[in-house]
């Protein structure tokens, strides 16, 4: 479906140039750890999707190289190539060395865009060492070579693709862009190595979003392919979310349009308590919602409740069904499409849709297709309602318990608990706790912290496992009542961010089996009823060294295998070597602990992250939930990744 005629310089905007993006990279990709370097592989992806959704191409191709360059190519029509006349450069030049310059502003080219309103190419440009675009239009490869966002070779005509692989992949009568960048490692200093699992990930979100578009991905570092290819849309996507759970119902497929918004809703209930609630524009996962999906959880709620009027279906008067309550157990994929040039996200990166104006539309669209389903099914219908009015009897249930329960002194006035031996600062910035395994480890902990900003909870034995739990069972176990009031926030209905008194919550636990158990059982009441301490990166896991080696006076602590036999190698094995495993964290006295686990200037702390909260919630469902033939199949699959400590 080629088109280049109509697609030219004419259509290429400028609004700024291009040098502040060096010196503030994190103000246009986020950050330049891993996820700011994958941002900038998205970018390019997202240039060659906005050419699919104008109607140009069928094909994306991703290519992963050894020396860990990426290439991206499409079978669009090419980025435009010809002079324009007011700056007297070619367009190509223009778009890949100015900010915001590209067809997503007033130009038609693109009514509906993912990228980022020119920034993204242009951005990638200046935190690569190495930029190049090659072009194919008219049965011709027209090249351009950049270098930190300056031109390194001008635009030139080549017999044929310079890398090998594409040309292979792409013949070079088919026209469209072909982009490879090497990341500049000035910049990304964290690494400047692609994670495989990661791009799979995002190119396999935008195959549902995208249907009926062919994603290709190739990474020649390990020599292995993926292609993916969905015919069915959201649709797709929603029976992925709810492959392991327990769906209550067929999915609904809701599809609108008003005042040049188009929006697609998969809506599909299950026997859980969590919500899972995706949200896209323009193909852009907008993790942090946005006015699309405000608008969506608006119109289910008044349609539900409606419906439960219409049909006599409350109990009592004194039952109200609420948007806690119609969207337990919910899984909703909302995705919209509008015009690329009014789109207005909170945050560089589109973490959240701002446009207001879109609330209210989804709302309306959502109401009107909602409610002629429900007409149309209401087996379908009444599930759903009944689904939720189960929520209110649940919701009162636990209530009256948890009532019961603070009734009785159980929160002791919520008084810190006598276990906790509390920090001094009042500062949740500089404070951090210690969730410490057993009495004898929390007692080294206790005297080797230090008292100024460290904070120690020994528990004793294993929590309780909390993914199918309900708040008042929850809060009527004494290791997380404990906890629960020692992080101050509360929980369920109570809950308040702002009272957290500790912004590094450290799960500290002996570096075997158990440990890792206990850590998991923590992790999981965490993910599931306390998620924002996670999704703020408040959660961390300590790494106790497992080998203590000393010769002589020196001692060396090792915290795997690998660093032990690398250091043995290291010293002089004439003179007697001491090697202790250490077996549990009982084992070292405050001194060593405070040396090898809680000294800031030496611990090592892993960060907890949520990266993709739907894998996350799939795995804690797997593994934490009772459904036994996952667990058993998953156990099965990763056997051969475990570390066996015999």
């Amino acid at each position: 479906m080629s088109d280049t005629n109509n697609y030219t310089s004419k259509e290429i905007i400028v609004l700024e140039g291009l040098e502040p993006v060096r010196k503030r990279p994190a103000m246009y990709i986020g950050s330049t750890d891993v996820t700011g370097l994958h941002h900038c592989l998205t970018e390019i992806i997202d240039n060659s999707i906005d050419e699919a959704l104008a109607g140009f191409a069928k094909n994306v191709w991703v290519i992963i190289h050894p020396d860990n360059s990426a290439t991206v190519a499409d079978d669009g029509r090419g980025i435009p190539i010809d002079i324009m006349p007011k700056y007297k450069k070619p367009a190509l030049e223009v778009i890949m060395t100015t900010l915001h310059s590209g067809g997503k502003f007033e130009g038609e080219a693109y009514k509906v865009s993912g990228g980022l309103h020119g920034v993204g190419a242009a951005c990638v440009n200046a935190l690569s060492t190495l930029f190049r675009v090659e072009v194919r239009r008219d049965e011709k490869v027209y090249m351009m070579e950049f270098s930190q966002g300056k031109v390194k070779t001008k635009l030139t005509s080549v017999p044929k693709p310079l890398i090998e692989s594409v040309g292979k992949l792409i013949p070079q009568t088919i026209s469209g862009t072909t982009t490879t960048f090497f990341p500049d490692p000035v910049i990304f200093k964290e690494t400047t190595e692609f994670d495989s699992k990661i791009i799979i990930k995002s190119l396999k979100d935008r195959a549902y979003l995208t249907s009926k578009i062919y994603f290709h991905f190739y990474d020649e570092r390990q020599q292995t392919e993926h292609h993916f290819y969905f015919e069915g849309g959201i649709m797709s996507l929603i029976r992925e979310i709810n492959k392991n759970k327990n769906p209550i119902h067929e999915a609904i497929y809701l599809h609108g349009q008003e005042d040049s918004v188009d929006a697609e809703i998969a809506i599909q209930y299950n026997d859980t308590f969590q919500e899972i609630t995706p949200s896209f524009v323009n193909i852009i996962n907008t993790h942090e919602g946005g006015s699309h999906l405000s608008g969506f959880k608006t119109a289910l709620t008044k349609v539900i409740k409606d419906y439960a009027a219409k049909k006599e279906l409350l109990k009592s008067k004194d039952d109200v069904i609420t948007g806690e309550d119609v969207r337990e157990g919910l899984s909703a994929v909302i995705s919209i499409k509008m015009p690329s040039k009014d789109l207005q996200f909170e945050g560089q990166t589109k973490g959240k849709l701002g446009n207001s104006e879109v609330q209210p539309i989804v709302s309306k669209i959502v109401k009107a297709e909602l409610e002629m389903f429900f007409e149309e099914h209401p087996d379908i219908a009444k599930i759903i309602v009944s689904r939720s009015l189960l929520a209110i009897q649940i919701r009162k249930a636990a209530r009256a318990a948890k009532d019961a329960i603070m009734r009785k002194g159980v929160f002791e006035s919520l008084g810190l608990p006598g276990k906790l031996a509390d920090c001094q600062s009042k500062n949740p910035e500089e404070s951090e706790i210690y969730i410490v395994e057993g009495d004898s480890a929390g007692g080294s902990a206790k005297q080797g912290r230090d008292r100024k900003f460290q904070a120690i909870l020994p528990l004793w034995g294993k929590a309780l496992n909390t993914e199918t739990m309900r708040i008042d069972k929850i809060v009527s176990s004494d290791k997380l009542k404990d906890l629960i009031i020692a992080l101050g926030t509360g929980i369920g209905e109570t809950f308040n961010p702002e009272k957290l008194r500790y912004h590094r919550i450290i799960l500290m636990s002996d570096a075997d089996v158990d440990g890792a158990h206990i850590s998991t059982l923590l992790l999981t009441f965490l993910f599931r009823h306390l998620p924002y301490t996670i999704e703020n990166g408040y959660v961390y896991l300590s790494m106790p060294p497992l080998f203590k080696i000393k010769q002589n006076k020196i001692v060396k602590y090792a915290y795997t295998d690998e660093e032990k036999e690398e250091y043995l190698k290291t010293i002089d094995q004439t003179k007697p070597v001491e090697v202790q495993r250490y077996k549990g964290l009982g084992e070292m006295d405050p001194e060593q602990l405070w040396e090898t686990t809680m000294n800031p200037e030496t611990r090592i702390l892993k960060q907890i992250t949520i990266e993709d909260a739907q894998k996350a919630d799939e795995i804690f469902r797997i593994l934490m939930g009772d459904d036994v033939p996952p667990r058993k199949k998953f156990i099965q699959t990763h056997a051969h990744l475990a570390n066996l400590d015999i």
